[in-house]
C-alpha cells in the first residue's frame, strides 16, 4: 500500500514539473517590437494660447498602439521639447495607461513651453513625441511631430525699488508692476524714507546690483537716467510711484488714505460722501486699516488725501480694487475692521471683517 501511494505522488510530481516547463517554453518574451506612432496633430499645427481660454483643450494627441509581443499593460507618456532637442530633459504633457489619446489643455501646453524657455507672446517651434513602456521597462519613443506654439503669461513685468526705506537690497525691495507684458509703465505703492532707485531683473529674473538701474537724471524734475544718475529722493511717507523706463518719466505722490461713503454717515456726518474716516498705516502688515461702524445696504470707497483725484472701488464685487471703480456695498450694519492693501503692485485688495 505504501508503495502505491508513493508511486502516485511521483506521478503527480512528474506531471507538475512537465507542465511548468511547457508553460515557460510557451510564454512569449515581453519586449518592444513596434513603437507607437503619433498621428495627430500633424506637423506644422499652430496654437495661439490665451489666459482667457487656458482651461480649454489645446489639442487631442492621438497615437497607435505599441507592440510588446504579448498582452501586457502599456503606459504612454506624452513629451515635448524644443525643436531639434534630444528629449534628455523634456517637459511632460501627461500620460495614459492603455488609452491611445490624450486631451491637453492650453494651460498645460503653455506651462510646458514656458518651462522650455519660450518667450511669452512669441511663436516658437517644439517637438512632441509619445514614449511607451511595459511595466516600466522597454521604453520606445514614437516619431516626432513639430508644432508651433505662441504661449502667454499672466505675470506682469516688475522693477524693484531699493533705498533707505529697506536697506538698499534689490532682492528684498518692494516692487512696481507694468500694466501688461512688454509694457514699461510701472506702478506701485512704497513707504519711502529718503533716497531710492529703480532696479530691473536680470535674465534669470533676479533683482541685484549690476542689473539695469535707474535714478534721477540730476535735475530732480521727474526724469530718470540709466547712466550718470543720482539717487531719487523723497521725504518719509507712503507714496504712489509711477516710473516709465522707456519715456524715463517718474512721479512720486505722497498719500494718506481714508474710507467714506453713505455707509459711514453716522460716523463722518452728512451723507457720508463729504468727509473721510482716516485710516492708519501698519508698516508690518503693509496695510491701511480702521475699525468703524458701517450701515448695511449702503456703500463705501477708498480715496487718498481727502480728495477724489485718486480713489478705488470694486467693479467686480470680488475684493479687488480698480482705480475709480464702483462703490462697495456693505452687507449689514455693525462694526468692521476695514483694511486696504496696496502692497501688491496693480493687485490692490480690501477686506471688511465684522468685529
Amino acid at each position: 500500500m505504501k508503495n502505491i501511494v508513493k508511486s502516485v505522488f511521483i506521478l503527480f510530481g512528474a506531471l507538475a514539473v512537465s507542465c511548468s516547463v511547457d508553460d515557460v517554453q510557451d510564454r512569449p518574451v515581453i519586449e518592444g517590437v513596434d513603437s507607437p506612432v503619433l498621428s495627430a496633430p500633424e506637423s506644422g499645427s499652430a496654437y495661439v494660447l490665451s489666459p482667457a481660454t487656458m482651461t480649454q483643450q489645446a489639442e487631442r494627441f492621438v497615437w497607435s498602439k505599441a507592440n510588446y509581443n504579448g498582452d501586457v499593460a502599456i503606459s504612454y507618456a506624452l513629451e515635448i521639447d524644443v525643436e531639434g532637442g534630444d528629449f534628455s530633459a523634456p517637459q511632460s504633457l501627461g500620460g495614459t495607461t492603455g488609452a491611445l489619446q490624450l486631451s491637453v489643455s492650453q494651460e498645460t501646453l503653455n506651462t510646458a513651453c514656458l518651462a522650455l524657455g519660450a518667450t511669452p507672446y512669441t511663436a516658437a517651434n517644439f517637438d512632441v513625441r509619445v514614449v511607451s513602456s511595459a511595466s516600466g521597462f522597454d521604453l520606445m519613443g514614437s516619431n516626432k511631430v513639430t508644432i508651433i506654439v505662441t504661449p502667454f503669461t499672466t505675470d506682469l513685468p516688475q522693477i524693484a525699488v531699493p533705498g533707505n526705506h529697506q536697506g538698499w537690497s534689490p532682492s528684498t525691495a518692494p516692487r512696481l508692476a507694468a500694466s501688461g507684458f512688454g509694457q514699461t509703465d510701472y506702478e506701485g505703492y512704497v513707504a519711502l524714507d529718503g533716497e531710492f532707485k529703480f532696479v530691473g531683473p536680470n535674465g534669470s529674473g533676479a533683482y541685484e546690483w549690476g542689473n539695469d538701474d535707474w535714478g534721477d537724471d540730476g535735475t530732480f524734475s521727474g526724469m530718470l537716467a540709466l547712466t550718470g544718475e543720482s539717487n531719487c529722493t523723497a521725504t518719509a511717507g507712503y507714496y504712489k510711484i509711477n516710473a516709465n523706463t522707456t519715456t524715463l518719466a517718474y512721479t512720486t505722490t505722497l498719500t494718506t488714505w481714508g474710507v467714506l461713503g453713505s455707509a459711514t454717515a453716522p460716523v463722518t456726518g452728512g451723507d457720508g460722501w463729504g468727509t473721510d474716516a482716516n485710516m492708519t498705516y501698519n508698516p508690518t502688515t503693509k496695510k491701511w486699516s480702521i475699525v468703524i461702524n458701517l450701515v448695511g445696504g449702503q456703500e463705501i470707497k477708498f480715496r487718498a488725501n481727502d480728495a477724489w483725484g485718486l480713489n478705488y472701488g470694486d467693479n467686480g464685487a470680488d475684493a479687488s480694487l480698480e482705480e475709480g471703480g464702483s462703490n462697495i456695498a456693505v452687507p449689514s450694519t455693525g462694526d468692521y475692521l476695514v483694511e486696504l492693501d496696496l502692497s501688491n503692485p496693480r493687485a490692490y485688495t480690501y477686506t471688511l471683517t465684522p468685529q
